[in-house]
Parts: structure tokens; C-alpha cells; sequence
């Protein structure tokens, strides 16, 4: 039986997919603890908090690029993202747009689809472990 053309390349290339997908998320959100830690202006700041969340999400953004502890980073960023916005940008108000958190959403969104998928056919957990450990 044949596949509709969009659904054929998803099969044949989802694998290939999903660890760019894996790849870019962890990118983007290293980039955001990279900021507040203030790597990104040349230097490194562990400032209270903020300095830990920082390092979090550093840390996070690694370990998704790699491949490891995904499903725990996944956990720990949708909690991580869902206390920041209904500390901080439930406070501009109820909708994402006006309050700016669709970016945090967003993340919690992709958190969730990281978790189900956990890290993937190619990931380091797998090839030093053979299985993911989380």
C-alpha cells in the first residue's frame, strides 16, 4: 500500500528527525542559561536564583544535545517553566501573547513531546548503555 508523500518521508526520516529536533531544542534553551549566567557577554555570573536556574537550563541544553538524562530534563524544564510563567508571566496577565510567556509554553510543549519520545535511536545514553537510564 502506498503512503501519502508527506507521510512517507516522516517514516522514512523521523529518526533523523526527532535528533535534529533534540539537537536545536537543546541548542535554543543552553543559549537562555548561557544569558543568565552571562557567558554570552564574555563572562560568568552565578548570581542567586537566577544563577541556578541559569546553570539548569545550561546544563539541561547539554544533556539534550548529547542525548542523556532527556526524559529527566524534559521533567525538570516543564516544572522549571511552568513555575516561570505563573510567577512571572501571569502577572502581565492571562493570555501568553500579552503577558509574553508563549515562549515558555511553547518550551513546556516541546518538554512534553521530548518526554514521550525520550532521546532517540541516536543519543550517547544509548550508545554507552545500549538503553536509556530515565
Amino acid at each position: 500500500m502506498r503512503m501519502p508523500l508527506f507521510a512517507g518521508i516522516a517514516h522514512r526520516m523521523h529518526d533523523n528527525l526527532y535528533l535534529l529536533f533534540r539537537i536545536l531544542v537543546g541548542f535554543l534553551f543552553l543559549q537562555h542559561g548561557a544569558q543568565k549566567l552571562g557567558i554570552l557577554e564574555g563572562g560568568f555570573a552565578m548570581e542567586g536564583f537566577m544563577g541556578f536556574i541559569g546553570l539548569c537550563e545550561l546544563a539541561g541544553g547539554i544533556a539534550l544535545i548529547l542525548g542523556v538524562f532527556t526524559r529527566l530534563v524534559a521533567v525538570l524544564g516543564t516544572i522549571l517553566l511552568i513555575g516561570a510563567y505563573t510567577t512571572v508571566h501571569m502577572k502581565g496577565g492571562l493570555l501568553p501573547i500579552a503577558n509574553k510567556g508563549e515562549l515558555a509554553l511553547l518550551y513546556v510543549a516541546t518538554f512534553l513531546v521530548l518526554f514521550t519520545f525520550g532521546a532517540g535511536k541516536a543519543s550517547l545514553e544509548r550508545a554507552l548503555f545500549k538503553k536509556e537510564l530515565f
